[in-house]
């Protein structure tokens, strides 16, 4: 029984299946935490195929893969280096289902490799099944964990959700486990990291062990992990913590007490980030990895000298590097000179590629085109979305032959109530503001100029324009056209919206925050009415604890219209 251990927390950036990537990282962190000295490592929930990786784990080829990793990858701890804790979804030998489908046959596993060989396996009870989690629907839940042993140490294994219980710590801690380890899965949300250690603390209270919890970091579509793994100890302290959406390998030093419990070293403890700081840091963590793992040379970007593609195409050149961001600009008759300088100004501080394609060609074109059928008729938000929609065939067009993707511009306020045009400005591959209110874009315009992110490639200080944050938002498709000429105030709507969308308050619990009765319901009715719009609407970035896509789903098709 040995009583010291150094324990390495592996805190990496998976690719949703990049099997081989995904091996050759777990080395090289392995590689990090021998030369520290090391005893084991522990990497994050199903590191192998990378999480979530939905129904890709449904699929033989796939799962024989992982399993040719695994044991790769166990063979090579024979060389009396770091034993290996991992994750991965794991067919269970001696539950091979009898038809082709391996739905309710695959696991959530951790697996301990040590010695050259695959040790011992454990497998998730608690499967989470709401919000972005459908686990259910492709892995079976596994027993109450029991502890694994390593070197003369019991280890308690939960992962993830299974920490979110006391059930699970319960069962470890009567069956033996003297060191509580959670690898996670766990994505960025606001307030979310807080609320993890508070949950941690639950456990180690309730079981009087320690706990090591190793969270992944990156992008995952429009999921986004902050990592910010960390160690508690027995009596609650918090003895490291890993830095929030950067990867890296921290080692742990333990020792057992005079009364044979284990006890771990105080550590390095990196600064919280919290506020617009980790909402801002969530949004280029999660672009720069949806751009660069599907391989895209960079992003296109349409400028329109507002807020909203202002704020866009700063996230973008932090994140990437203004060499990668190219801003068109697409003026119409009815675009102002302020907002064409606006949009020269932002390029110029940002030191992005800048544009201009005029659509009033495209305009002239279209109003010949249908003139005969639109005789007789006033004009109307008809020409307003062909004004959009040549702009959206414009940037569509450039991506197509230049290769970059294109990054649409709206933000939360809009798509909820479809303030946006189908097939217009709603076009592109991926929409960084798409769960961020109209509010906190403002908010977030006003810290970028004051702060520079950590690890951003954009220049440091003022790179949005005063003026673009100061004046009223305006879509610029009619003369003097304003948001508000169409939606109320948007301090007043992305309240109301988020009663309605996080918080599913009763229409008289948001009426007594002050708002208008008629304004909540003419809010409500636009949101249901916007569903299929944003059913067609590309992914982009969660930040908030319920975004439009995978955690609101409400049908096309719908007359429940609340009370009159």
């Amino acid at each position: 029984m040995t009583d010291t251990l150094s324990i390495a927390l592996a805190q990496c950036n998976p690719t949703v299946g990049d099997v081989s990537g995904n091996l050759a990282r777990a080395r090289t962190a392995r590689a990090e935490a021998a030369a520290a000295g090391a005893d084991l490592v522990v990497f994050s929930e199903t590191f192998l195929s990378g999480y979530p990786a939905e129904d890709l784990v449904l699929k033989p080829m796939f799962l024989a893969a992982i399993k040719r990793a695994a044991e790769a990858l166990a063979e090579e701890t024979a060389d009396g280096g770091p034993g290996v804790l991992i994750g991965a979804p794991w067919l269970d030998d001696e539950a091979q289902p009898a038809s082709n489908s391996l739905r309710g046959h695959v696991y959530n596993a951790a697996l301990l490799l040590d010695g050259g060989r695959i040790q011992s396996i454990r497998y998730k009870n608690d499967l989470p099944n709401y919000g972005v989690f459908d686990e259910m629907r492709v892995f079976r839940a596994g027993p109450l964990p029991g502890p694994m042993s390593f070197r003369g140490v019991r280890l308690g294994v939960m992962i993830c959700e299974d920490m979110w219980g006391p059930e699970p710590a319960e069962c470890l801690e009567e069956s033996g486990a003297e060191i509580l380890v959670v690898p996670n899965g766990s994505p960025y949300e606001t307030d979310k990291i807080d609320e993890r250690v508070q949950l941690a603390v639950a456990r180690v209270t309730e079981t009087g062990l320690p706990l090591i919890y190793v969270n992944q970091v990156g992008g995952q579509d429009e999921l986004v992990f902050d990592g910010a793994s960390f160690v508690l100890d027995a009596a609650r302290n918090l003895a490291a913590q890993m830095p929030a959406f950067i990867e890296g390998v921290a080692v742990t030093r333990w020792h057992r007490d005079g009364e044979g419990r284990w006890q771990v070293a105080p550590a390095e403890r990196a600064a919280p980030i919290d506020g617009l700081g980790a909402v801002y840091q969530a949004l280029c963590v999660g672009l720069r990895d949806y751009v660069t793992k599907n391989r895209f040379p960079g992003v296109i970007i349409g400028l329109s000298g507002g807020i909203d593609s202002a704020l866009s195409a700063a996230v973008a050149a932090d994140a990437l590097g203004p060499d990668q961001v190219h801003c068109v600009m697409m003026p119409s008759p009815y675009t102002s000179q302020e907002s064409l300088d606006d949009a020269a100004e932002l390029a110029r501080l940002l030191g992005v590629r800048l544009d201009s394609i005029s659509i009033e060609p495209a305009m002239t074109a279209f109003e010949g085109m249908l003139a005969p059928f639109f005789a007789g008729r006033d004009p109307d938000i008809t020409e307003e979305n062909i004004q959009s929609r040549a702009r959206g065939l414009t940037l569509m067009a450039l991506s197509n032959k230049l290769g970059a993707m294109v990054l649409s511009t709206g933000n939360k306020s809009e798509m909820s109530v479809g303030y946006a045009t189908l097939y217009g400005d709603m076009c592109g591959g991926y929409n960084v503001l798409k769960d961020v209110y109209k509010m906190t874009v403002f908010e977030l315009c006003r810290w970028r100029n004051q702060v520079m992110p950590q690890g951003a490639l954009a220049p440091a200080g003022r790179v949005i324009p005063e003026r673009i944050i100061e004046k009223p938002p305006s879509a610029e498709l009619r003369p003097d056209q304003t948001d508000q000429d169409s939606l109320p105030p948007y301090e007043t709507l992305d309240d109301i919206l988020h009663c309605l969308i996080e918080l599913e308050m009763p229409i008289d619990q948001i009426a007594e925050r002050g708002h208008d009765l008629a304004t909540i319901k003419r809010v409500w009715r636009l949101l249901d009415l916007a569903e299929y719009k944003r059913r067609q609407a590309c992914p982009g970035v969660k930040i908030t604890r319920r975004n439009l896509s995978r955690e609101r789903r409400y049908p096309i098709t719908n007359s429940f219209k609340g009370p009159h």
